[in-house]
């Protein structure tokens, strides 16, 4: 665990912490034990045709482009996260469906994620870069822009430009609406 993201004390009760065996940080006076756990990000594919939607990033990645992508808030349920960023970040509204891919990312170690790649279809909305971005376009998936922000992203990429040099691109999307339940669950309100 590095420093920035470490407790030296216990939030809960203020005690000292130490390390248990297995190297975490634990409060021996009320037994909490901090686990680091990555955090989860989305991120939405939007096809047209053989085009990809990309965003150009703005603060970090500053230049360098990637699929439009964010993290899922607390209580927020995954696909509604996912368009919400696409949103944000495009100007467009899309319908979020079956997921695309699955990857931990380790690109940059303080701060891991392991993101969720939807499928999305437009539904509406104008497309212009938002706060995140300052150029969003759709790029043919065989003339991508460089460089790409992140390295799953490539391999996002890389499968869909596989899949659209052997034929498949399209049979395959069809195969994962048909398969796809996208059943949404939200937390429970809480009452006080």
């Amino acid at each position: 665990m590095d420093e920035k993201n470490s407790y030296k004390f216990c939030p809960y009760c203020g005690v000292a912490l130490a390390r248990n065996a297995k190297g975490r940080p634990h409060c021996p006076a009320c037994g909490t034990v901090f686990y680091r756990n990555p955090t989860v990000g989305v991120a939405v594919v939007v096809l047209e045709g053989r085009e990809i939607l990309l965003v150009r990033r703005r603060g970090s990645y500053r230049g360098q482009w990637c699929i439009p992508c964010g993290h899922v808030e607390w209580g927020e349920e995954a696909r509604k996260a996912a368009a919400r960023e696409l949103e944000e970040e495009t100007g467009l509204k899309a319908e979020v469906g079956p997921v695309v891919a699955v990857h931990s990312n380790f690109h940059n170690p303080a701060q891991l994620t392991v993101g969720i790649w939807f499928l999305g279809r437009r539904t509406g909305g104008l497309l212009r870069p938002g706060s995140d971005a300052d150029a969003v376009d759709f790029f043919p998936l065989d003339c991508l822009p460089e460089p790409l922000a992140f390295p799953t992203d490539v391999r996002v990429c890389r499968m869909l430009q596989r899949r659209a040099r052997d034929g498949t691109l399209e049979t395959w999307i069809r195969c994962l609406d048909d398969g796809s339940a996208h059943e949404e669950t939200a937390m429970p309100e809480r009452r006080m």
